[in-house]
C-alpha cells in the first residue's frame, strides 16, 4: 500500500513511523455477558467499591455536556478485583489510543462500550502504572492536553525538486490553522483531490512532523487519527475491511468528530449503564 498521508512515498515499503512511543497495543475484546456468568456474581458481591461507583458514572453522564470538561473517576487504589470488574462491566468500545504527554507520562486510552466513558492509565517511560482513571467526556482530557504544547503554525523552506502541489497545500494548512478558533468548522482537505507527487508527500510528512496523540476508531470499518506536529492539524485516514485507505485526509480541527461521544451518547450511555446497574449490582 503506497497511498497515504502517513504511508511511505512510492519507492519504500516500510510504513513512516508516526509516533515515538511504540506500536498500538492490541486489546482483548470483552463482553459483557460475563456478568451473567457465576463467576461475575461472586466478584460482585465482594466488589463493591464498583457497586458504589456504577451510579457516579452514570450521574455524571446525565449531567456531561460534549462541549464542557469531564469527570474524572481514580480507581487507582481499587483493589484488583474491583479493576476487573469495572473492567469486565465497561468492556471495549470502538475508540482506542495513546496520547503522549509533555512530561512523559504516556495516556493509554480505551472508550468503554458505552460511548462517552472512557479508561485511562498513566503510564511511566518504564511502562510503570501511575494512575487509573474512568473518565465521562466526549475525549479523555489527556488528548488536549497532549496537543496544547503543540506549536500553532508551520515552518518550512523552498519546495524540493519533483514537487507539484505542496507548497498550496502547505499555504493552506498555515492560513487555516492561523485563523482557527475554538468551535469553528474543520476544514478538510482530501488528497485525491490533489495530484501529489511522493516529493509532495514526503516534504509534507517532514514539515508536519509526528505529533503525541494517536487514536483508532473500529465503527463502521476502521478510522485511524492522528495528530501532526502542528496544533489542530490531524491526519485523518479512513480503510475498509482489505485495510486499504478508502479516504486520506487532513482535517483542521480541535479534534476530529470521528473520535469524540456526542451529546446524544451521553444520555444513551446513562440508560444502557443504569440498566447494567439494576440487572447485576443490586
Amino acid at each position: 500500500m503506497k497511498a497515504g498521508f502517513w504511508v511511505a512515498p512510492e519507492g519504500d515499503d516500510a510504513t513512516m513511523t508516526v509516533m515515538p512511543i511504540g506500536a498500538e497495543t492490541p486489546l482483548r475484546a470483552r463482553k459483557l455477558n460475563y456478568l451473567a456468568t457465576s463467576s461475575a456474581e461472586e466478584m460482585i458481591r465482594r466488589c463493591r467499591q464498583t457497586a458504589e461507583l456504577l451510579p457516579r458514572i452514570a450521574d455524571a453522564l446525565a449531567a456531561q455536556k460534549a462541549d464542557q470538561p469531564g469527570h474524572l473517576f481514580d480507581i487507582t487504589d481499587f483493589a484488583d478485583d474491583d479493576k476487573e470488574l469495572i473492567t469486565q462491566t465497561l468492556g471495549e468500545g470502538e475508540v482506542a489510543g495513546v496520547a503522549a504527554l509533555a512530561n512523559g507520562v504516556l495516556a493509554q486510552i480505551q472508550e468503554a462500550v458505552m460511548a462517552g466513558v472512557w479508561r485511562v492509565r498513566f503510564t511511566d517511560a518504564n511502562g510503570a502504572l501511575l494512575a487509573d482513571y474512568v473518565e465521562v467526556a466526549s475525549i479523555p482530557a489527556a488528548v488536549r492536553q497532549a496537543c496544547a504544547v503543540l506549536p500553532p503554525q508551520i515552518i518550512h523552506g523552498p519546495a524540493p525538486a519533483g514537487a507539484m502541489n505542496v507548497m498550496p497545500v502547505l499555504h493552506e494548512i498555515g492560513d487555516r490553522i492561523g485563523r482557527y478558533k475554538e468551535g469553528d468548522e474543520p476544514h478538510i482537505i482530501t488528497f485525491s483531490l490533489f495530484p501529489m507527487s511522493p516529493e509532495d508527500m514526503t516534504f509534507l510528512q517532514q514539515t508536519l512532523g509526528a505529533g503525541p496523540v494517536q487514536l483508532t476508531s473500529r465503527g463502521y470499518g476502521t478510522c485511524r487519527v492522528v495528530a501532526t506536529g502542528a496544533r489542530h492539524v490531524w491526519s485523518v485516514q479512513f480503510y475498509n475491511a482489505m485495510d486499504t485507505i478508502i479516504l486520506d485526509t487532513l482535517e483542521i480541527s480541535d479534534i476530529p468528530s470521528v473520535a469524540l461521544a456526542a451529546e446524544e451518547d451521553f444520555r444513551d450511555s446513562e440508560m444502557r449503564l443504569r440498566e447494567i446497574e439494576e440487572a447485576y449490582f443490586k
